[in-house]
């Protein structure tokens, strides 16, 4: 599984004194499930709450909440793109400590992918596709009209 440390690293990075602290950050995985549809080729999906838990936390929830949306946004878009999911998707709870710091827990119901496949030799493969991007609106001038009779509609490219 590779959002947790993908998670972890872009925390660290951009929430203000954790990587000062990072033994303030702990990350669970809880409630895990494996999907299979019994496929010739065994692919696989796990199925997760990721627990991110900030201890003796003295900055705003906003510093963390922030860049966890733009993790999101690329790593597990449906939670924000789909009104069902968004509804249920992120729960908290904060503990506060003080006037000053808090322990916040954060709980987020992930996917990821497992592609089994074939090399050239014939090689049993695993792969973790990254999560598909939301395309471009349908305004993009690289997309050509879609008729020839000066008719501004626009078209999804094939592929």
């Amino acid at each position: 599984m590779n959002k947790p440390n993908s998670l972890r690293a872009h925390l660290l990075a951009k929430v203000p004194g954790l990587a000062q602290n990072p033994d303030r950050l702990l990350i669970f995985i809880d409630e895990g499930t494996l999907r299979c549809t019994s496929a010739a080729s065994l692919s696989w999906e796990y199925g997760y709450t990721l627990q991110v838990i900030l201890t003796d936390f003295a900055e705003h929830p906003d510093t963390v909440i922030l860049p966890l949306l733009g993790w999101l946004t690329v790593h597990q878009n449906e939670l924000l793109a789909n009104l069902t999911k968004s509804a249920e998707g992120i729960v908290f709870e904060a503990d506060v400590l003080d006037g000053n710091t808090i322990d916040l827990a954060l709980k987020l119901p992930l996917t990821e992918r497992v592609v089994v496949g074939k090399d050239e030799a014939g090689a049993t493969t695993l792969t973790h596709p990254a999560e598909p991007q939301p395309m471009q609106a349908f305004t993009d001038p690289a997309w050509p009209p879609a008729g020839s009779d000066g008719q501004r509609e626009w078209y999804l490219p094939d592929g």
